[in-house]
């Protein structure tokens, strides 16, 4: 079965992608896409392909096309991770020494909110009588305290995610009381009114002062089982956090739930696993998804195995909608290879599809 050239179906293809498009939006079932527009996906998908580098697909390397240039960069780096964690947060656990009798020296938890300044410092409003702060005081200059954030949960926005299977970011370093001379004054207070609407009502009472944190240390691990980091501070003050990162659970949530059977072509027909039992996404960024995938071990049916892959946008993504679009793309090109489309030159859909395998299920 071969597709149609864009020159052949002209108009027709653009009005039916415009169609597709706006159901991208609201992630419409992929069935309906798949018989009105088989074709679209292959007019629409850049022509770049990976270069010469290798690329890990089920845990082999395999060389790629020698004409063109090195593959596209598909994942985060760490410093990126940890100041998307940072980023999206704005409440987090501030851990200091207590020097409260009988617990004197043990490290104190409070619940505290904050704002990133311009080099993702955490800063944060604090009242002189709290516990933190009075811990902050007693211990002098150049103290070290640690501020713990994590995805998905009450201290992040976007939807809640549970247990210990989301990203998250510790950061130790010296805090100390910001003097309304700062130079960032004005901005901090701007940026922590948006973010906190109370601090308004408190934030020129002279019981309340800002504080901020400038890292030494920063701890970042990705979730339960994945891997965990030290960021060097510079590398972290450096990096731009995710532009999805406040909406990435969100389209979590909706491929899970809504896209089962793509999520099952995905794995099955792009990353090449047999006897698939389950596929879940695990991260959505501006240059792919993440997947686990469990299957069964071929001749001992009842040991699963999970791996972790990475399927990687053939180019970053600059909003959510685009993102929703390029996962349709590998969707619809899942199903096309399963059914035996073929694009022109007996090209197979999904053959350039950036795939990295992150994480191997080694315990048999």
């Amino acid at each position: 079965m071969r597709v149609p050239s864009l020159e052949r179906t002209g108009l027709l293809a653009c009005i039916l992608y415009a169609d597709q498009f706006y159901r991208v939006a609201g992630f419409s079932p992929s069935s309906h896409v798949k018989k009105e527009s088989n074709f679209i996906n292959n007019e629409i998908r850049p022509r770049t392909k990976i270069g010469s580098t290798a690329v890990v697909v089920n845990g082999s390397a395999e060389k790629v096309d020698q004409e063109t240039l090195a593959p596209p960069e598909i994942r985060l780096n760490v410093p990126e991770k940890a100041r998307t964690v940072t980023s999206v947060c704005t409440s987090g656990t501030l851990c200091t020494q207590s020097y409260m009798d009988d617990i004197e020296g043990a490290p104190f938890g409070s619940f505290v909110d904050y704002v990133l300044d311009d080099n993702g410092n955490p800063v944060l409003l604090m009242n002189e009588m709290s516990m933190h702060t009075v811990n902050i005081q007693k211990a002098g200059e150049g103290v070290l305290v640690t501020l713990f954030a994590q995805l998905g949960g009450p201290t992040s926005s976007g939807q809640p995610a549970h247990g210990q299977d989301v990203s998250r970011c510790s950061i130790t370093g010296t805090i100390a009381k910001i003097e309304p001379t700062a130079e960032d004054w004005d901005v901090i207070r701007m940026r922590y009114g948006i973010a906190h609407t109370y601090a308004d009502q408190v934030m020129d009472s002279p019981k309340f002062h800002f504080y901020r944190l400038v890292p030494t240390k920063i701890y970042f691990v990705g979730g339960f089982g994945v891997s965990s980091e030290w960021v060097p501070p510079e590398e972290y003050t450096a990096a731009t956090p995710d532009i999805l990162a406040k909406e990435s659970s969100r389209i979590m949530g909706r491929l899970n739930r809504d896209h089962a059977e793509d999520l099952l072509l995905t794995a099955t027909e792009i990353l090449d696993v047999n006897e698939v039992e389950k596929v879940r996404v695990t991260g959505v960024d501006r240059l792919g998804m993440d997947m686990r995938v469990t299957s069964r071990v071929p001749r001992r049916k009842n040991k699963l195995l999970t791996d972790e892959f990475r399927v990687g946008f053939r180019i970053p993504v600059i909003s959510v909608e685009d993102a929703k679009s390029e996962i349709l793309k590998v969707f619809q090109e899942a199903w096309e290879k399963k059914n035996g489309v073929t694009w022109g030159d007996d090209e197979i859909p999904g053959a350039d599809v950036p795939v990295l395998k992150t994480a191997e299920d080694n315990l048999m």
